[in-house]
């Protein structure tokens, strides 16, 4: 046998995963399924999420118990969460790019860059909202 009949061997290939579309209470569960599994990972792997969740548990704690509207309340908590969101945001948007490729591309780094700026964003609104709520 040549080396060029063997190199037109066709390679063992994995078999395509069939992606099943869910409906319902079963779609509903796994949707569930999947959010906590992201989350879990973020809270193991992501150092930025884990600093945010150790601001957002007691400051979270502090809008509930100061004597403050209801509503008052809620905005403390909604900027809080915008800071976590965008985080989730940030974090899937460097695991696409990491999973593209890990060689330097402008485009790439950008991306990185546009995400990061996105949270810094995020933390400056939260600011914002909790001076206007607290420091009226």
């Amino acid at each position: 046998m040549t080396s060029s009949s063997s190199a037109n061997k066709a390679q063992p290939t994995e078999s395509p995963k069939i992606v099943v579309k869910r409906q319902g209470l079963m779609r509903l569960l796994y949707t569930c399924k999947h959010t906590f599994n992201g989350l879990k990972w973020m809270c193991r792997n992501e150092a930025a999420f884990q600093q945010e969740l150790m601001l957002f548990v007691p400051l979270t704690v502090f809008a509930c118990v100061a004597n403050i509207t209801v509503v008052q309340t809620a905005l403390l908590v909604l900027a809080l969460l915008f800071v976590l969101f965008a985080e989730l945001v940030n974090t899937a948007i460097e695991v696409v790019v990491d999973r593209i490729g890990l060689e330097f591309h402008t485009l790439s780094g950008l991306a990185k860059d546009i995400s990061s700026a996105f949270v810094f964003v995020s933390m400056l609104m939260a600011a914002i909202v909790w001076c206007a709520v607290l420091w009226p």
